[in-house]
């Protein structure tokens, strides 16, 4: 859909799992925004890339993208390519601040389906603006792992946000037994722009900034807990740049400062096979549109449960 010469691209999906324990997707999609022919997985995972077909983001550009996961549906929804958007800072006469690029996710999750939204990487030009807003309900059991890797300019040509901006709101809202009631489990507000690409609080002048949550289906019990988040540590062996993980009152985030996107996306990765195993799911595998050129499941032993650290 185009209005005043932006897109608006939606993508409205709905999941279910069926009698032989396989999810199944049904929903449509609006230009720019392509639903890619779905892959099943041996564990009965419904793998579905999103495509989006205009090549980049300008600023006006807004997609919106909606999931529903019934009872028991299990999903990986992820992206055929990074996203650019490109710089509208002082592009035209009439709007000379630029204009925001803006993305926004809504996802329901019912009681025991686990929902996975794993994108390629977000590069955000030189005097780009973007926002993303993210908004998750889950039912009592369900769980949701989310991770986003944002490239702030392109470096390889020398290339700085400059007077650019990326800002991110995550909500995680979770329903009480039987449906009752609700709490907040996580409210978390980004922005990187200014001075803070430089001052040691920020971006400490690092181009790739990476975040990663994982909300999990029950509470973790203090000893496992422990355990998984000193292993999600170690396996951030000799990696570049600075790697953090904590714990959430229900699961755990993680976050990526430094130079390497696939050094994000290698540590993200280790840590999706340990939250798989945690969560006694299957171990992951490549989705089929990420790059073949990497092994982001490199170093894991054979049944991919466990990361060399």
């Amino acid at each position: 859909m185009i209005s005043d010469g932006a897109w608006h691209g939606t993508a409205q999906l709905r999941f279910s799992c069926s009698a032989d324990g396989r999810t199944r997707h049904q929903g449509g999609t609006t230009a720019p925004l392509k639903v890619q022919r779905p892959f099943g997985r041996a564990d009965g995972r419904c793998e579905l890339p999103l495509l989006h077909t205009a090549g980049g983001l300008v600023g006006g550009d807004r997609l919106s993208i909606t999931a529903q996961l019934g009872p028991g549906s299990r999903v990986l929804l992820t992206s055929v390519a990074a996203q650019k958007v490109y710089g509208s800072i002082g592009r035209s006469r009439l709007s000379p601040a630029g204009a925001w690029a803006r993305q926004e996710l809504n996802f329901k999750v019912e009681t025991g389906a686990d929902l996975e939204w794993l994108p390629q990487d977000l590069v955000l030009y030189a005097n780009g603006l973007y926002e993303q807003r993210t908004r998750v309900w889950l039912a009592s059991g369900a769980s949701w792992l989310g991770a986003e890797v944002v490239r702030l300019g392109r470096t390889a040509a020398a290339e700085t946000l400059g007077e650019g901006r990326w800002r991110s709101l995550l909500e995680i809202e979770r329903a009480g037994p039987n449906g009752e009631g609700s709490h907040w489990e996580l409210v978390d507000r980004l922005e990187l722009g200014g001075e803070g690409l430089r001052q040691g609080h920020g971006m400490a002048a690092e181009p790739v900034f990476g975040s990663l949550v994982w909300a999990a289906p029950q509470p973790l019990a203090a000893a496992p807990l422990a355990q998984l988040l000193a292993a999600c540590r170690a396996d951030r062996g000799d990696l570049p740049g600075e790697l953090a993980c904590g714990a959430l009152e229900q699961g755990l985030i993680g976050r990526y400062r430094g130079p390497s996107s696939q050094a994000a996306r290698t540590w993200f990765s280790r840590l999706w096979a340990r939250i798989r195993a945690a969560n006694g799911l299957a171990p992951p595998e490549r989705p089929r549109v990420w790059p073949f050129q990497e092994e982001p499941f490199a170093g894991l032993t054979a049944d991919g449960r466990t990361a060399v650290g």
